[in-house]
């Protein structure tokens, strides 16, 4: 497949003659002083938290000429820039991103300005859940077929760093969140993949529609050279594509699809101009529970659609043993197996894991509440749940929810749920860490929460084995 030449917002010689501001430092913002700063262009950069909590990191964006800001976002700061780079973590009612809209500046994220810089293909995953595991399976199957891919985005490798400079016989693979999609003006992906829309980030959307919309921004510039690829089993996916113009595909579990992948069988098969073709087996595909073989089938078509032969796309399926911090065995103590799904951080994603876990369970949950209702997963975990343990900000709501169908306590950390959930757990059940909620009230981020609950599950084990329970 070849890449359409596409216009741009910006083409590179206009970016390296702005004066630009990020605003932002996290991964992704340092990522884009750092990349303009290579291109020659004059950056200065802003974030509300203060010197003394920021990373080293940001520090050395002041000795490459970078000018910094630290500890607000000021509009004086920003006023002699022509070019505002945004960071996923800024919402946009930020006074100092409405003063850049309204004063007539360029506002784009990080993805945009990646997109601007490249010359690329891009096949581009969003959705509620499963981005993660969809975008790191792609990727080891293009790679399978290539050495030119890479694979980052929100999956935590800045799209900036990757894309830049790269020729049109390149791919880029990528996880983008509805936060980098609100940015985006000219990005196109020649494959756009829609997982699955769920209510998430309600504090942050004015409502349920309005988060929809944001994951429909994936199609918006894509033409009929492009690929759209949506879950054909979600309506409000379903939703998101309509007048999208570009071509068609979709994947389903329940059923056949006029073009694209479904389950015969033990056979996924893909569906595309009248012709049929076999990928891979059910049992070829070693990461648990329904929602990744879903998540299978969107990875196996993009593949198709990207030209990629079908005796790869089952080796890499085959290959693949799924990521860090979702359904990930721990370890097992006393006969209780300990999981991590600390990426669990909305109760679609939750609700997901105690489908796929089949057996008798005891729940960490909790953390910095989205505005989720609760009650609607109540009887799940009523089904499901042996026992709940609720930490962080959001305890006292979850036992609110729960504590009519289920034995619900609250722990003051996560060390201590970890101790008390194995009090409660028995030869052959589970503990499943899936907090259905954000990190940041206790830890920097979700993968910092599973490595928290890894380290205290191996503690936990040191010592029932130093007691002579080896």
């Amino acid at each position: 497949m070849q890449l359409m030449k596409t216009k741009k917002a910006l083409m590179p010689d206009e970016i390296k003659t702005m004066r630009t501001l990020v605003v932002g430092l996290a991964r992704s913002g340092v990522a884009a002083c750092n990349v303009l700063r290579d291109l020659g262009v004059e950056v200065r950069a802003t974030d509300a938290k203060p010197a003394s909590i920021v990373g080293p990191e940001v520090a050395a964006l002041g000795d490459r000429g970078v000018k910094l800001e630290l500890g607000r976002n000021s509009v004086e700061f920003a006023r002699d820039c022509d070019l505002v780079v945004v960071s996923p973590g800024v919402p946009l009612e930020t006074p100092l991103i409405r003063w850049a809209y309204e004063s007539g500046r360029t506002v784009m994220g990080e993805v945009e300005l990646a997109f601007c810089l490249s010359d690329a293909r891009f096949a581009a995953v969003t959705g509620t859940n499963g981005k993660s595991t969809t975008v790191s399976l792609l990727g080891e199957i293009v790679g399978g077929a290539t050495d030119r891919v890479k694979v980052g985005g929100n999956i935590g490798y800045p799209i900036s760093a990757l894309a830049v400079d790269l020729g049109d016989d390149w791919t880029m693979v990528i996880e983008v969140s509805s936060f980098q999609l609100d940015t985006s003006i000219s990005f196109r992906p020649v494959v756009a993949v829609l997982l699955n829309i769920s209510p998430d980030h309600l504090d942050r959307y004015c409502s349920y529609d309005a988060y929809i919309r944001s994951k429909a921004r994936l199609f918006a510039n894509q033409t009929a050279d492009d690929f759209a690829i949506v879950n054909y089993d979600d309506p409000d996916s379903m939703k998101a594509l309509e007048g999208s113009r570009a071509r068609k595909f979709f994947f389903s579990t329940a059923g056949e699809v006029p073009e694209g992948a479904f389950v015969r069988g033990e056979n996924v098969v893909v569906r595309a101009g009248g012709k049929e073709t076999m990928v891979f087996l059910t049992n070829d595909l070693r990461i648990r529970g329904p929602h990744n073989l879903a998540n299978g089938l969107a990875a196996a078509l993009a593949a198709t659609v990207l030209g990629i032969e079908p005796d790869v796309i089952r080796q890499k399926v085959r290959d693949f043993k799924g990521l860090e911090h979702r359904l990930e065995h721990v370890d097992t103590v006393g006969g209780v197996e300990f999981i991590n799904d600390s990426k669990a951080t909305n109760l679609d994603a939750m609700e997901c894991a105690l489908e796929a876990t089949g057996r008798p369970l005891v729940l960490i949950a909790g953390g910095r509440d989205k505005g989720s209702d609760w009650s609607g997963i109540a009887e799940l975990v009523g089904r499901s749940v042996k026992s709940v343990l609720a930490i962080g900000e959001a305890r006292d709501k979850i036992r609110a929810a729960f504590s009519g169908v289920v034995r619900v306590e609250t722990a003051g950390s996560l060390e201590e749920a970890v101790r008390r959930a194995f009090e409660q757990a028995s030869q052959g059940e589970a503990v499943l860490l899936s907090p259905g909620c954000a990190s940041f009230d206790m830890f920097d981020d979700f993968e910092h929460r599973g490595r928290c609950f890894t380290r205290a599950v191996r503690e936990l084990k040191d010592e029932y084995e130093d007691e002579g329970n080896g």
